[in-house]
């Protein structure tokens, strides 16, 4: 195998493969259990996540919070995961929030436009505005000041909806971080 095919295996394998620990084996298979339920298959960021079933449990609770528990328009959060990977360059995380903008009825030429500008995200004003706030905390969160959140709160947003904004981004800012340390490129690498 010459040099470049081996560097391109290295580069496309994961770094871990997720083995759950035996004594927490059924709590694993009954949280995988209901997110194949809720979106039809287990994501391969949450295989990862196995490795340690607590952190994956406790993961998986953020993940319910921010489909059912916040809020915030599905979209919108939808299109803060999605530009905030975006600019962590987090493929496997751009693909599965480009899947989740389709099934939510955004046109993907419509979302793929906010990448290199997100004011033109298909969101509402008021919508951007928490967008933007959210994008901010993450790429300058100290530029963030009191008239950003004055301008959130007199577009309608409560305190809770800003954190939860601020909260999404940040929380899959990480997931990026976690994916890219480990290799977790594509959907499909556990498979």
């Amino acid at each position: 195998m010459s040099q470049i095919a081996i560097k391109m295996n290295q580069t496309t394998a994961p770094l871990l493969t997720p083995s759950i620990p035996a004594e927490d084996t059924e709590m694993v298979n009954n949280i995988f259990e209901g997110i194949k339920a809720h979106i039809g298959f287990v994501p391969d960021a949450l295989k990862l996540y196995s490795i340690s079933p607590p952190l994956l449990q406790a993961f998986v609770g953020n993940i319910g919070y921010f489909t059912q528990g916040t809020n915030l328009p599905a979209v919108l959060t939808t299109m803060i995961r999605y530009l905030v990977s975006t600019k962590a360059e987090c493929q496997f995380c751009i693909d599965l929030n480009e899947g989740f903008l389709s099934n939510l009825g955004v046109d993907l030429d419509d979302a793929r436009r906010a990448k290199n500008d997100p004011q033109l995200a298909p969101l509402d004003d008021k919508e951007k505005v928490l967008l933007l706030l959210a994008l901010n905390s993450i790429n300058d969160p100290d530029g963030v000041d009191k008239d950003d959140i004055d301008q959130a709160r007199q577009a309608g947003w409560s305190e809770r909806d800003i954190f939860d904004a601020v909260a999404q981004a940040a929380s899959n800012r990480s997931l990026n971080y976690i994916l890219r340390t480990f290799n977790v490129r594509q959907q499909g690498v556990f498979s």
